[in-house]
């Protein structure tokens, strides 16, 4: 795989890091709730609901590392199912949550999802 095809697949990944950060640990505080828009009332009433997307994220986090440095041909089909999983979790997110997730989940896992075909 080529050097910019993983650093954009970590990249991917360390912003689903980010992403359980703020659902796992940061929920109710001021930024979590300023990137998501939610109220204090609702962040606190869901918190745990959010933990548990974090920990989604934080898996989808896992197996994008995996992917970027698992060895092919097991790499290669581990990254395509990786970022896969986030285009999909992205277009539900956006068509049930709020259509904002389409343009910070799904497009760049289709954008990074394209570097790794041309990378091939």
């Amino acid at each position: 795989m080529s050097v910019i095809a993983t650093v954009a697949v970590v990249a991917l990944a360390v912003l689903h890091v980010y992403i359980l950060v703020l659902e796992m640990f940061l929920w109710t505080g001021p930024r979590a709730r300023a990137a998501f828009g939610t109220t204090e009332e609702f962040a606190v009433s869901t918190k745990a609901m959010a933990a548990n997307q974090g920990l989604y994220n934080g898996f989808l986090a896992a197996g994008l590392l995996w992917g970027a440095f698992a060895p092919d041909p097991v790499g290669f089909q581990v990254r395509v199912f990786f970022l896969a999983c986030v285009a999909v979790a992205g277009l539900y997110g956006a068509a049930t949550a709020s259509r904002k997730i389409l343009f910070v989940q799904t497009v760049p896992a289709l954008a990074v999802f394209a570097l790794v075909l041309l990378a091939r």
